[in-house]
């Protein structure tokens, strides 16, 4: 059993985290934050924790939150970077959902979140926690980067194709959509129902945040499978009517011809619990992952063509965010990988 704090208990990603961790059968919560929120039962914001924690919101402190074994960031970009220092130093191990820690270079940070980092030096010890990529890394690691939702399904979509080395990786193509509730839990015109409804739109097209950590995690699967050929990435995100979920849909140029791509999948993600490679010739729906740390993937080969389309299906909330955070917990911890996590997608 290990105490555990969120800091930023407030937004969908905490309160997805709270939903999780008050299940899970090796955790006591032991603190939720929110400085706007001071006092205040977390249960009385969120009614669908009742009868699950007596928690009130506290200051996120020193003094608070060293108390812990393990503390989760649910913040928005920037918070994180400015107390992981004291509290690594304390032996308090993070978990930043946030992009605080993701990109290894300081100067790509500054340039994509137009803010200076304040401990940089930290930044080659962060361990990147896509547990299909990094789970030896994360099993011996104090300071995990959760990995963005985006990068999450488009990662997991690529990552057998690089490591094989059976596509041109000089023209990648990710054409993805999110639900609504990726962008926050906030009071703005663009995630209103009446902007949201019944439309579907393009955003990012010049530059979205998540293209150089897309490519950063992309270009490390190709090296290290001695696959050295720079990787150039083609990412539009869109924004759906719904509220959770992610679709990624992916494209590829084949440099080798005769490749079992669905054997290639299939064989890859076996052993991966929270990997669920369908049967061939299966569309993969966002509905099919609702509420659960599974991503689904589909692949194709249209016409038998010189090209590869994988389709790739998550959580934006779980397996993106929250559910992906818990599931390197699990690792870091040495408990079963699958605790707490053993939800059944909700449908419809």
């Amino acid at each position: 059993m290990i105490k555990v704090g969120v800091v930023g208990g407030t937004g969908y990603t905490g309160v997805e985290l709270l939903r999780l961790l008050v299940m899970h059968p090796q955790v006591q919560l032991e603190a939720v934050t929110s400085r706007a929120e001071q006092g205040i039962p977390v249960s009385q914001l969120y009614p669908n924790l009742r009868g699950h924690t007596d928690l009130c919101f506290v200051e996120p402190t020193l003094e608070v939150l060293s108390r812990c074994d393990l503390v989760f960031f649910a913040t928005p970009n920037g918070i994180a970077m400015q107390q992981v220092p004291q509290l690594l130093a304390e032996g308090v191990k993070v978990i930043d959902l946030a992009a605080d820690f993701r990109l290894n270079d300081p100067a790509v940070w500054a340039q994509w979140y137009g803010m200076d980092h304040a401990c940089s030096d930290l930044l080659a010890e962060a361990v990147y926690g896509l547990p299909e990529m990094n789970r030896e890394q994360i099993s011996g690691a104090r300071l995990v980067a959760n990995p963005g939702c985006y990068p999450t399904a488009v990662q997991l979509g690529f990552l057998p194709l690089l490591e094989a080395g059976l596509v041109d990786t000089g023209s990648l193509v990710a054409d993805t959509k999110s639900g609504v509730s990726g962008a926050g839990r906030q009071a703005a015109v663009g995630s209103l129902l009446c902007e949201t409804s019944e439309s579907l739109k393009a955003y990012g097209v010049a530059g979205h945040r998540h293209q150089p950590e897309i490519e950063q995690g992309l270009t490390s699967i190709a090296q290290s499978s001695r696959h050295n050929s720079a990787i150039e990435l083609t990412f539009v995100p869109h924004l759906t009517p719904m509220i959770r979920g992610i679709h990624a849909t992916l494209y590829a140029g084949l440099s080798v011809q005769e490749a079992d791509l669905q054997v290639l999948f299939e064989k890859r993600y076996e052993q991966e619990p929270f990997v669920d490679v369908m049967p061939e010739g299966s569309l993969p729906e966002t509905r099919s992952v609702r509420g659960a740390n599974v991503c689904r993937i589909a692949v194709y080969r249209p016409q038998g063509r010189n090209r590869v389309v994988v389709l790739s299906v998550i959580d934006n909330l779980v397996k993106g965010a929250a559910g992906q955070a818990v599931q390197n917990m699990n690792i870091m911890f040495g408990f079963v990988e699958t605790a707490g996590l053993d939800m059944v997608a909700i449908m419809p």
